[in-house]
């Protein structure tokens, strides 16, 4: 089965950003795709929360959402939209990052707010405090799709294995991880924890990232990837914005865990006694 990544360059303009995943949606319908994946913050991406606060809108507003509900419609693809920066009626005044499972007939299928929110000072003098300004998940999602049932999760999600665990025990083949890694994290990580993910839960791990400088400064890793059961890396995308090809045999699925039925030999583990 043939699926597209659109690795984006997402700015500081949400029309601009819905034209260009408009776009993908189109290139990735054209190229034969029968889905399609986008990364993290595909509709609006701006370390200035002053100036986002205005872009940002809910779900049932959200121009960038309507705009690919209606191109999956359009086109007939099933499309992962990785994430968008939303506001919800909470109490506290946080937005969330939640991602969409959508249908080729535009409907959504699934939900998923990150569960997972990245609060580091990095050495090179970056600092990011996303649980200042975003509400984390409370469950984690999977859903069936023409991939088979496949498991959401977004960006630094990927950094904690319980999650995918949980989701290969709910029937997981697909394990989709949106993202907008930064340079340093993805020199250093990027390529094997999601290389671990797969080869964990036996399972394909697709992988939409930013990629390139953005509008508000900062620069992200990109080289989107697709990966197999096995931990073979089938698409790596470089760190050029545009739409990619993967073609991924989903049979790979039961015939790596033949070979190595480590699901099978999974067992519950309480904590540790400690030594004294």
């Amino acid at each position: 089965m043939r699926i597209a990544l659109y690795q984006a360059q997402t700015g500081l303009d949400p029309e601009a950003n819905a034209r260009d995943l408009v776009g993908a949606v189109e290139g990735a319908a054209a190229g034969g795709a029968a889905m399609l994946f986008t990364p993290e913050m595909s509709g609006l991406l701006d370390r200035d929360r002053e100036r986002a606060e205005r872009h940002l809108r809910d779900e049932a507003s959200d121009p960038v959402l309507a705009a690919v509900l209606a191109a999956a419609r359009d086109k007939g693809i099933w499309v992962h939209l990785g994430s968008l920066a939303l506001k919800e009626a909470r109490p506290d005044g946080r937005l969330v990052n939640r991602g969409f499972l959508i249908d080729d007939k535009g409907t959504i299928r699934a939900r998923y707010d990150k569960i997972h929110l990245f609060d580091v000072d990095l050495p090179t003098g970056e600092s990011w405090r996303e649980s200042a300004a975003y509400a984390g998940g409370e469950r984690s999602v999977a859903a069936e799709t023409p991939l088979g049932v496949m498991g959401l999760s977004i960006c630094y999600d990927l950094r904690f294995p319980d999650l995918y665990r949980a989701l290969s025990n709910a029937g997981a083949t697909v394990l989709s991880i949106p993202a907008a890694f930064t340079v340093p994290t993805g020199e250093a990580h990027w390529h094997v924890l999601l290389r671990a993910r797969a080869i964990e839960a036996g399972a394909f791990v697709i992988a939409a990232a930013q990629a390139g400088r953005h509008q508000d400064g900062r620069e992200t890793y990109g080289h989107s990837l697709v990966v197999d059961p096995w931990g073979k890396v089938l698409l790596d995308m470089g760190r050029e914005p545009g739409v990619g090809f993967a073609d991924i045999d989903l049979a790979e699925v039961e015939a790596v865990r033949g070979r190595l039925p480590a699901i099978r030999h999974r067992r519950a583990i309480g904590e540790p006694e400690l030594a004294r």
